[in-house]
């Protein structure tokens, strides 16, 4: 397996661009099941995550092109089978997205029930309520999920716990349902926004996106469309906290930051200087690595959108291990997302949990040592603290790291950092 070296000490200068959002793109390749006519794509990453959901969509009979540079397009126009093995679903949760589309344009579908997640329980009950409610007849048998609808009917759909791909796939079933859905407490995300903007295009008639309720009034068919993907802004805002804490001046081009409110309120509550235009934002700051003090130590609750992302919370915890005093860091969204944790107290990070609540001591440095990445944003957390360490410090199992940020290690090298992969 490949592991990442890095030297810490170095502060980061310079531009790099923001890639396509991993939680846009997924969805948004799941919605070309909706209609025979190509839907093309542009700003689409090259993640492992991407890769899989693109072998999935093959499997079923999706024509797949290259579209120019981060384009695909994709053909829907000669599905031969609704169905998603357990081989292909297993290694990524989001392939559940494929049950709605597959339900609405088809009648049926037979999707795998995904895998555990390292982060937490992920239920999928809801999605299976909503689609019933919608007039699904829905079973699990031997680890399938088995839908059949002759045609999907309109209905009002609660959720009672906020769920993204939730959202996203009744979403995606109402377009092409017969009447008016109305989902309720329905999730706010950006990638949400993104998802409904496309389908839009595509000929659906969506309202609400960006709220807590969406309305969907469906539509006979959908037909070809263009998209870009929205950039990431977990991406974005890794990047930034990495910038605050090893100081320095960063610009981040393909950048939006009326999608990063929350983030950018807490790093200039740490001293970072935050600067932004419609395309870009730039960050500012001492670091640690020029003089001790420099950041200040931030609390932070995770929350859905528009509150702080549970996505961003490894990384502030990163910047709490070498800000000034004590901060709490409270995980809401996921139980058991503070396994980076330990691996961090290895850098000698002074970290306490007690249950979902982290006590940050901020210490004067972080040593480095070998560490292993548990999670995608784990992983990223274990490179930013890394990034500040004393010496060499080697981060294995970053497979995880390759599903959710695009060539991580040629933008931060871009950037001035000592980091290299190793075969």
């Amino acid at each position: 397996m490949d592991k990442l070296v890095i030297q810490g000490g170095s502060p980061l200068n310079g531009e790099i661009s923001v890639s396509g959002a991993k939680n846009a793109a997924l969805p948004i390749l799941c919605a070309a099941l909706l209609t025979d006519g190509p839907l093309v794509l542009g700003n689409v990453p090259e993640l492992h995550d991407i890769a899989t959901m693109r072998k999935l969509l093959a499997h079923m009979g999706v024509k797949i092109e290259a579209a120019g540079e981060a384009g695909l397009s994709l053909d829907a126009s000669d599905i031969h089978t609704c169905e998603a093995p357990y081989d292909m679903v297993k290694t990524m949760r989001a392939s559940i997205l494929v049950l709605g589309p597959l339900l609405a344009r088809f009648g049926h579908a037979r999707v795998s029930l995904p895998g555990g997640c390292a982060i937490g329980s992920r239920p999928v009950d809801l999605h299976i309520k909503g689609l019933q409610a919608m007039g699904a007849e829905i079973h699990i048998e031997h680890g399938y999920i088995e839908a059949k609808a002759a045609k999907l009917k309109g209905a009002r759909v609660f959720m009672d716990i906020v769920t993204v791909t939730g959202t996203e796939n009744l979403m995606m079933a109402a377009a092409l349902a017969e009447g008016t859905t109305v989902l309720e407490n329905a999730a706010r995300e950006p990638e949400v926004v993104d998802l409904a903007e496309c389908l839009i295009k595509m000929g659906a008639k969506i309202e609400g996106a960006g709220t807590d309720v969406i309305t969907v009034t469906g539509v006979a068919s959908l037909h070809k469309a263009q998209h870009d993907v929205v950039c990431d802004r977990i991406e974005a805002g890794t990047y930034m906290v990495a910038a605050a804490m090893t100081g320095g001046k960063v610009k981040l081009n393909n950048a939006r930051a009326d999608l990063l409110d929350a983030v950018i309120d807490k790093l200039r509550e740490s001293g970072a200087q935050i600067e932004y235009d419609s395309h870009s934002i730039t960050v500012k700051s001492q670091g640690v690595l020029q003089q001790r003090g420099a950041l200040k130590s931030v609390n932070i609750r995770t929350a859905p959108h528009p509150a702080f992302p549970t996505d961003m919370q490894a990384q502030f915890m990163a910047l709490n291990t070498v800000a000034d005093a004590v901060a709490t860091v409270t995980e809401t969204i996921f139980e058991n997302r503070f396994m980076h944790v330990q691996e961090m107290q290895r850098l000698g990070a002074n970290i306490e949990v007690e249950g979902n609540t982290a006590i940050v001591r901020g210490c004067e440095f972080l040593e480095g040592a070998t560490v292993m990445a548990t999670d995608l944003r784990a992983s990223a957390s274990l490179v930013l603290a890394a990034l500040v360490a004393r010496g060499e410090t080697v981060i294995e199992r970053i497979y995880h790291l390759d599903r959710g940020y695009e060539r991580l290690e040629e933008k931060l090298g871009q950037l001035g950092a000592n980091i290299q992969r190793v075969k």
